[in-house]
């Protein structure tokens, strides 16, 4: 047995569980990766990825120096790294220091686009919007919650007044019934998908599971309702007619804490579960059954995914989930709320630090006059942009016109996770100026101007903030490679430099030795922080916000006593369409989405020792469908839309209803987003992944 130099507790850098994990370490490599037993959120369990996928980080092709591209200048063509040639930190930063007060002048701060990340600690996304929008002058800040939940954000933010997951991961083992939808929670959860399975095992919870696909969690479900894909509307309007048909709907909730009850239960009348069956293939008597065990629930929660939110009308999904929360007051309570479970291990911590074009840190709007005054008088600037920046969707369709002059990116790859790649790809290649910043070489790096080589969790100091909003530590446990630094350093250095580039005379102020020291400035400037600080934690271990003051024990669950608007509002829904739906040309659904061993575009696990367990894409699909089509198990096939086609292998499994199929977007060689639709949310700006139609053809031997 191989004894560690020495073991550091930090947080995983995978899913949004954050969960605790101690790396064993021998001669500054990780060898060993273990969990506490006695620290939430995770209590010593860990997935696949938390316990063999951390090898990434000493990955022979980790970006080591600075790096520009010999040729710049539109229109690019994209590179391999050997188009690039290495630079000194001052030589890269002076060029992309100058670059943007250059485009700045010339055509305005909001020519320039910039994506945070939610791979990046608080620290690191604090930093950046801040350089952004004092130094910068604009709101274009977005990152990749607004490609997997800004439809819950946004939904969320309509009926409470609040995005956040409003339960902790500690309650679930106290459940009495909970819906889960969207969500494959076995595999992209693990760990959440333990203390639920355990609360229906042991404790006894009743589950609803609402999923067109069979994943593991309907096997522990009392009902399971399999709606066609893209009826999420038709079918929680359902249910909701039900509650309020039957009155099992909570008076005394209703009438204190919501508004527009009236409208709602005089336009939900329409939406019987007679109509819903024709809709989502759901039998009416189902709905019934799971609309009155949700409603008569002593204490219920809904947990849901991307499977809810990645759609045209995931605004919409998400309302109709509120709806039915506010109807039976599952909210306030130990254990009753409403669950958006988050895909990357910061994105809850992005977001609350500001990484998003209409609010600063704490949510605080850019156009509201006192947050304003407020984040200008910290930051030493005259004046900040009080106009809502763009979506990411948004940024690269101005790359496209020319609205765009000058990308900054940030720990993403959009260039994997845009959907239409194809169009995406055309979007870059006339970006006058692009910079991207992160640990490796990936396909949005292809199209870079200046890559800067950034440090991985395990070698640096920081904060993430988990699903349920635990502000926990991240420790560094290894030295950087080469000459890479931390993202916070970066983005310091730069922000002095394109300071003296413009000739401002008042400095943000970028004067940092430690993290901490980033942390403390946003424990001032931020209420619902104020009561964190690294002591704490280090003592505590993961507070969760709100916590206003070092006496706060921090707030497991919300909405004890109030919403954040005030009053819960209840939202009418017309169910629509998806905006492409499966003809005869292209006769299949096709459904996206993540497996047990890969985490989102790959970038890190296909660079860990778990690649070789799942090494080539795949796509479901039915057996009834294959055999029609002379598809066996194993066959290389070609999915196609109307965007693209890409070459997989076929899963021939009965996880996938007829008429759909599922691709994996994990694998760059044959990138689901090469079909999807680029078109979205018209609230949230998200596109629409889970829904296309594509065509499966076998290919020959």
């Amino acid at each position: 047995m191989i004894k560690a130099d020495r073991i550091v507790r930090t947080t995983c850098p995978y899913c949004g569980v954050g969960c605790q994990i101690d790396l064993h370490i021998v001669d500054d490599h990780i060898v060993e990766v273990t969990a506490p037993f006695d620290q939430p959120p995770n209590f010593g369990r860990l997935c696949v990825k938390g316990r063999f996928g951390t090898d990434f980080v000493h990955h022979p092709s980790r970006l080591r120096m600075p790096l520009i591209r010999r040729k710049l200048g539109t229109p690019r063509q994209q590179a391999t790294i050997d188009g690039f040639r290495t630079a000194s930190w001052d030589e890269a930063l002076d060029l992309v220091a100058s670059h943007f007060a250059e485009i700045k002048r010339k055509h305005g701060a909001d020519a320039i686009a910039t994506t945070c990340s939610a791979k990046a600690t608080n620290e690191d996304n604090y930093l950046f919007q801040k350089y952004v929008r004092a130094v910068l002058g604009t709101n274009n800040c977005d990152h990749c919650a607004r490609l997997c939940h800004a439809g819950s954000v946004a939904g969320l933010q309509l009926a409470l007044g609040s995005a956040a997951m409003s339960n902790s991961v500690a309650e679930m083992l106290d459940l009495d019934t909970f819906l889960i939808t969207g969500s494959n929670t076995a595999e992209t959860h693990p760990v959440i998908s333990l203390f639920l399975k355990k609360a229906v095992q042991q404790g006894g919870a009743k589950l609803i599971v609402a999923d067109p696909r069979a994943t593991e969690m309907t096997k522990f479900a009392t009902i399971w309702l399999r709606h066609r894909a893209g009826t999420d509307v038709a079918l929680f309007q359902s249910m909701a007619n039900v509650i309020v048909t039957e009155k099992l709907y909570d008076l005394d909730f209703v009438n204190k804490r919501t508004e527009g009850f009236s409208a709602y239960a005089k336009a939900i009348q329409r939406y019987t579960p007679e109509w819903a069956e024709k809709i989502t293939g759901v039998r009416a008597v189902d709905i019934r059954r799971a609309a009155r065990m949700y409603a008569k629930a002593s204490v219920a929660a809904i947990y849901w995914g991307m499977g809810i939110s990645q759609s045209t009308h995931g605004t919409q999904n998400t309302l109709s989930l509120a709806n039915l929360a506010l109807l039976c007051g599952h909210l306030g309570k130990a254990g009753g709320g409403v669950n958006p479970l988050r895909g990357q291990n910061n994105v809850q911590g992005a977001s609350d630090m500001g990484g998003l074009p209409n609010v600063f840190p704490g949510y605080a709007r850019v156009d509201d006059p006192e947050a304003q005054a407020h984040y200008s008088a910290a930051w030493g600037s005259a004046l900040l942009n009080p106009t809502p920046g763009l979506t990411v969707t948004e940024m690269v369709d101005g790359a496209c016109s020319g609205a765009i002059q000058a990308f900054y990116i940030m720990g993403e790859n959009p260039l994997m996770s845009e959907p239409h790649l194809a169009h995406a790809r055309h979007r870059f290649e006339n970006l006058p100026f692009l910079v991207h910043q992160d640990i490796f070489f990936n396909e949005t790096s292809a199209y870079a101007d200046v890559i800067l080589p950034a440090l991985s969790f395990a070698e640096k100091d920081g904060t993430f903030t988990n699903t349920d909003r635990q502000v926990q530590r991240v420790r560094k446990a290894l030295p950087a490679p080469g000459q890479a630094r931390p993202d916070w350093q970066i983005i310091a250095d730069l922000g002095r430099r394109t300071e003296k580039a413009l000739g401002m005379t008042r400095s943000a102020g970028w004067s940092y030795n430690h993290p901490a020291e980033i942390w403390a400035e946003i424990a001032s400037l931020t209420p619902n922080f104020a009561g964190i600080s690294y002591q704490r934690i280090d003592r505590e271990g993961g507070i969760p916000w709100p916590c206003p003051t070092p006496e706060h024990p921090g707030t497991p669950y919300l909405f004890a006593e109030s919403f954040p608007r005030g009053k819960g509002k209840f939202h009418a829904l017309e169910y629509e369409l998806a905006p492409e739906e499966p003809d005869a040309e292209y006769p299949f659904i096709l459904s996206t989405g993540r497996v047990l061993y890969h985490w989102h575009g790959g970038t890190l696990t296909r660079r860990s020792m778990l690649d070789k367990v799942y090494p080539q894409a795949t796509v479901e699909i039915h057996p009834d469908d294959a055999a029609k089509l002379g598809i066996q198990e194993g066959d290389m096939v070609r999915v196609r839309s109307r965007r693209g086609a890409i070459e997989v292998k076929a899963l021939v499994t009965g996880r996938s209803p007829r008429g759909t199929v599922f691709v994996p977007f994990h694998f760059a060689e044959a990138a689901a987003n090469e079909l999807t639709i680029d078109a979205i949310d018209p609230i949230a700006k998200i596109p629409g992944y889970k829904i296309c139609g594509v065509q499966v053809e076998a290919l020959g031997a």
